[in-house]
């Protein structure tokens, strides 16, 4: 028979033996407010686990003792070192090098028929696959000379995967699946030190611009606009309102006839009338952006919050 402090000890929900810290159903809904408010991510239930295992490596970095003192110095102090790492703890980041295969082609046919030079942006750009695989599709469509007029914009919430992606560094089983041909173009293989590893050849990495950004920002501080936007696997984590907010700020930044390339359980066929379905997962601009808005006003009047903080 348990002891009453063992009884204490125990937290209310299976599953949870062995924990370090209490964890009460307060504390995740306070957690799931907060991530809302500040990154526009909708945490479900489900979640409640990875919340506990990604947010504890933070109590015992800061040598806390419990949820709710975490919680309550967060709000507090509003440190922006300290939010940054809260949203970079919650945020996933499952991507691959030309994931979701379907997209390239379509992308390689798009680009050479627009006026050139080409802008992409990449809008969750996580450890820099997605950006790259990008760069790699126009230079394969516009050739050497046209790519390198070209430009991708890689933008992520997380600082931290953000630093892996500008490296340009990856294991050589993240690559193994490509072709030869594009093994050889694009990569350069590690030696000594660096066996087993491959970096992205200097021509790829020079037409990627990476940039910390937060999507439920108010205003994106973009003032150029794009042929393609991919926005993959990101809204399937936010709100219809908040979704409707993201592609309204996207109609401004893009130019007349750009493509949004969007994840695979992801439809925004009744989130908004700007964009038209044009095949699988990919919507085209319909509604023409050039007079009304510019990019410098690509802003939403919803309240927003940045990785840093909490909008007041």
């Amino acid at each position: 028979m348990a002891t009453r402090a063992q009884q204490s000890s125990q937290p209310a929900r299976s599953g949870e033996q062995g924990r370090d810290f209490e964890f009460t159903s307060a504390d995740f809904a306070r957690i799931r407010d907060l991530i809302h408010r500040s990154a526009g991510i909708s945490l479900s239930d489900h979640k409640r686990d990875m919340a506990y295992s990604r947010l504890a490596r933070r109590l015992r970095a800061r040598g806390l003792e419990s949820f709710k003192q975490y919680l309550d110095l967060l709000e507090a102090e509003n440190d922006p070192a300290e939010w940054e790492a809260f949203t970079n703890a919650l945020t996933t980041n499952l991507t691959a090098f030309f994931r979701e295969a379907h997209h390239f082609p379509i992308l390689a046919e798009f680009v050479p028929r627009r006026a050139q030079p080409v802008s992409v942006w990449c809008s969750a750009a996580s450890t820099g696959e997605e950006p790259y695989s990008i760069a790699m599709t126009l230079i394969e469509a516009l050739g050497d000379s046209g790519a390198r007029q070209a430009s991708v914009l890689a933008t992520d919430i997380d600082t931290q995967v953000l630093a892996k992606a500008e490296a340009g560094m990856y294991q050589f089983d993240q690559v193994k699946h490509l072709s030869p041909e594009r093994l050889k173009r694009f990569f350069l293989k590690g030696t000594g030190a660096h066996a087993g590893m491959v970096k992205v050849r200097p021509e790829v990495r020079a037409m990627v611009r990476f940039e910390q950004l937060n999507l439920t920002d108010r205003d994106y501080q973009l003032r150029s606009q794009f042929d393609a936007i991919f926005c993959r696997n990101v809204m399937i984590y936010f709100d219809k309102p908040t979704q409707a907010q993201v592609l309204g700020r996207f109609e401004p930044l893009m130019k007349s006839g750009g493509l949004l390339f969007a994840g695979h359980s992801e439809n925004f066929t009744y989130v908004t009338q700007a964009f038209k379905l044009r095949g699988q997962t990919v919507y085209e601009l319909t509604r023409d952006t050039g007079a009304a808005r510019t990019p410098a006003r690509a802003t939403s009047h919803a309240g927003s919050a940045t990785a840093s903080g909490v909008a007041a």
